[in-house]
């Protein structure tokens, strides 16, 4: 698991949320058939953040791109029928919908949720394209999905900076850097 992902699992703990990192959900032969992709191997999420008085469970992917061009809105609206590239779970309905049915059946059977837990997928990035944060956002409200982006993080690592101690790496550097 790479500290990016570790500061988003501090992130939503400091929500309320209990974390469960890379679950593998347990797709069937049959669901495998029907995504398309007979062979697929088990598909990870990074993070699980449950929320019990919700009765919420958000399957969370994760992705830096600290160093890179950043996650452009254009790589979220491409459609696919069968599962491919990096955004499988964003830009295939069907897959999504498989997996995110079959990761709720998962997590009944070991006991994290119930019937009614609703699951909510969404993405956390580190950097977007040219910094067109608001596009996507509005874009993924509209698909019902959770966005956090590179602004919403940094409100939130600038709120830990006023917690009381604890020996976390994000919340000890928030202290220093922003006190």
């Amino acid at each position: 698991m790479d500290h990016f992902e570790s500061l988003v699992c501090t992130l939503l703990e400091t929500d309320g949320y209990w974390i469960r990192r890379s679950f593998k959900v347990s797709l069937t032969k049959e669901e495998k058939r029907e995504i398309g992709k007979p062979s697929i191997p088990r598909p990870e999420i990074d993070i699980l953040a449950f929320r019990f008085e919700k009765n919420e469970v958000v399957a969370m992917e994760v992705k830096s791109f600290l160093d890179s061009g950043g996650l452009a809105l254009k790589q979220l609206q491409a459609e696919h029928e069968t599962p491919e590239g990096r955004y499988k779970l964003f830009t295939s309905k069907r897959y999504r919908t498989i997996v995110l049915e079959r990761l709720h059946q998962d997590l009944i059977a070991c006991g994290m949720a119930n019937e009614q837990t609703k699951v909510v997928l969404g993405l956390a990035v580190g950097k977007v394209h040219q910094n067109r944060s608001e596009p996507i956002q509005q874009f993924m409200q509209e698909k019902g999905l959770l966005f956090w982006s590179p602004e919403d993080i940094k409100k939130r690592v600038t709120a830990l900076a006023d917690r009381a101690y604890e020996n976390d790496p994000a919340i000890l550097v928030a202290k220093v850097l922003l006190r």
